[in-house]
């Protein structure tokens, strides 16, 4: 899937004058890391959606897989049978489901006909199953009674907070729902929130905490990411103005399902979780978890046999089991 997603975007910005591209670009980015939210569609027309889709989709999507991949360690005998993908504009989370699971039927819903135009075309003979409507993304929404899956990728800073708790609403409605955000502060916070609002419905975290409980962390000391690495198309490059072959993608995510799904989980809960990239020294590993009783570091030295070759391949967002 990785190999089609960037075959389907290599022709995207041909006939688009550079210019233009980079305008749309340095705007988009602008409102990704910025802080106010809107009532309407960020992606206005058919400029700003190709240059999204070659200055995002990679990144959101490899983000997407990592929290996917996460959530499929822990069910890996579930598979959805029906997904929605609220707000996924040119659909790489849907892309990611592809990669993830296979004979599921997707419906992307969005605010911007462009973004759904563009996503359609891009999935055409990959993505056959996949339904493409026009939706307001706020209050009101609903998803199909019965739904199995819910993603909501980079949107929730886009929305005003009234706008966030519904569409937080809609997807604890479906029986697994999973939320990825920026791997920022402000990205955490929006996902910290949306935990709350989850397991407040009767949902279990499944992913990437191990555990339903209050989050250990401290709001303005420190914040939950995790990171993905983006291999860099000459398109990729070209748009984004970057040199080195690849980027690492960072954010914030939250995997949970009814409880149900998760009593019948056979892999059963992680005991911890890497929540920082592991520390190699000379002799030892330094591993920082999050665990249910709190946050906390491991050391795992050379004596520690096979324990500490595990130590010496774990990464960041992996799941663990730490010392007794």
């Amino acid at each position: 899937m990785h190999d089609e997603l960037r075959a389907a975007l290599a022709g995207l910005l041909d006939g688009l004058p550079p210019t233009q591209a980079a305008r749309a670009v340095d705007r988009l980015i602008a409102n990704y890391r910025g802080r106010t939210p809107t009532d309407a569609p960020v992606l206005r027309d058919r400029a700003d959606v190709a240059a999204y889709a070659a200055y995002r989709m990679p990144a959101t999507f490899e983000a997407v897989c990592h929290a996917l991949d996460a959530f499929a360690a822990r069910l890996p005998q579930w598979s959805p049978a029906t997904h929605v993908d609220i707000g996924g504009g040119t659909g790489a989370a849907s892309w990611a489901v592809a990669a993830t699971w296979s004979g599921h039927r997707t419906t992307v819903y969005d605010w911007a006909e462009p973004a759904l135009d563009l996503g359609r075309e891009l999935a055409a003979g990959v993505l056959p199953e996949t339904d493409w409507q026009r939706r307001v993304i706020g209050a009101g929404m609903a998803v199909p009674e019965g739904t199995d899956l819910v993603t909501v990728s980079y949107v929730l800073g886009e929305l005003r907070p009234e706008d966030r708790r519904a569409v937080v609403a809609a997807a604890a409605g479906a029986q697994a729902a999973v939320l990825i955000e920026p791997g920022t502060p402000d990205g955490y916070l929006r996902i910290r929130e949306a935990r709350e609002q989850l397991t407040e419905a009767g949902l279990r975290i499944v992913a990437p905490c191990p555990h339903s409980g209050a989050c250990p962390i401290v709001p303005g000391e420190d914040w939950c990411h995790m990171s993905a690495r983006v291999a860099r198309s000459s398109l990729h490059r070209q748009v984004k103005g970057g040199s080195l072959p690849y980027e690492d993608e960072k954010f914030s995510y939250v995997a949970a399902v009814r409880p149900e799904l998760a009593d019948g989980s056979p892999a059963g809960a992680p005991t911890a979780r890497i929540v920082r990239r592991p520390q190699l020294r000379k002799g030892q590993v330094l591993l920082d978890l999050c665990t249910e009783q709190g946050l906390r570091r491991d050391t795992v030295t050379k004596r520690h046999g096979e324990r500490y070759k595990a130590a010496r391949d774990a990464e960041w967002g992996d799941a663990w089991e730490p010392a007794g």
